[in-house]
């Protein structure tokens, strides 16, 4: 199935875009503000309103399976898979172990990085108490290594939309690398960005999931599936269509 929405029995929220589903994979586009899953705030997350949509649609007695391949973070959007069987669930997670499983983004950010394109590496180390990744330029202890590339597509009016390629996946990763090179991302209060008139949409940051590829956990076909963010939300909206396309597509070969 490719093009429908899940919308639990009864919600007021917005349905969620399925962009494909078969027996063992299910591909949606998470909306901004929204956990990947369950947390302290109690909010509904992805994981379980699409356990419930999934119940729902195919008519599913007792529990029903779903599994959390990566995350996004809550004020981010976009592309994001989950394993519809525990098997597909293992293999699923090896290609994240082993980063067969591709990841694209688009961001906006502050300013204008110096170099127009260039692969950033750095340590990364998790404050669970703050919630935030501290960065280093060198190893340090407990620190993970992160590295990502990046492409500046387009400047206007003080900020710039990018292109990541995301080649580690440390917590925070996109949005603190960026800051730590001076560029925040648009509506990032936690790693720097300028408030007021420059806030994105509430709860969220100028970062979309624009791609997820992988190799399908039974057929091994590989399959790419694509989302781009809506450009009535503010910090899109100074962007062409076309120029949300190149950002998406840069990274593909």
């Amino acid at each position: 199935m490719a093009g429908s929405s899940a919308e639990p029995n009864g919600s007021q929220r917005p349905p969620i875009p399925v962009l494909f589903e078969d027996n063992h994979v299910l591909v949606v586009v998470k909306p901004p503000g929204t956990p990947s899953q369950e947390d302290e705030s109690g909010d509904p997350d992805m994981l379980t309103l699409l356990k419930e949509d999934l119940k729902i649609r195919h008519n599913k007695p007792g529990n029903v399976f779903l599994g959390l391949v990566h995350r996004l973070d809550r004020p981010v959007g976009g592309a994001m898979l989950f394993a519809k069987t525990s098997k597909a669930a293992s293999r699923l997670s090896d290609t994240v172990r082993t980063r067969e499983f591709g990841k694209r983004y688009i961001a906006v950010v502050h300013g204008s990085p110096k170099q127009a394109q260039a692969t950033l590496r750095h340590w990364m180390r998790k404050d669970s108490k703050r919630n935030v990744s501290d960065v280093f330029d060198r190893p340090t202890a407990d620190a993970k290594e992160a590295v990502l590339d990046y492409a500046v597509i387009a400047s206007s009016g003080g900020f710039s939309l990018v292109s990541v390629k995301l080649h580690t996946g440390r917590s925070h990763q996109i949005r603190a690398q960026m800051s730590a090179i001076g560029c925040p991302l648009y509506g990032d209060a936690k790693y720097g960005a300028a408030s007021g008139q420059r806030s994105a949409s509430h709860g969220t940051v100028a970062l979309w999931s624009s791609s997820v590829s992988f190799p399908h956990p039974v057929s091994k076909e590989w399959l790419t599936f694509r989302s781009l963010p809506s450009q009535q939300a503010v910090e899109w909206s100074r962007w062409e269509a076309a120029d949300l396309e190149r950002a998406a597509h840069r990274f593909d070969a």
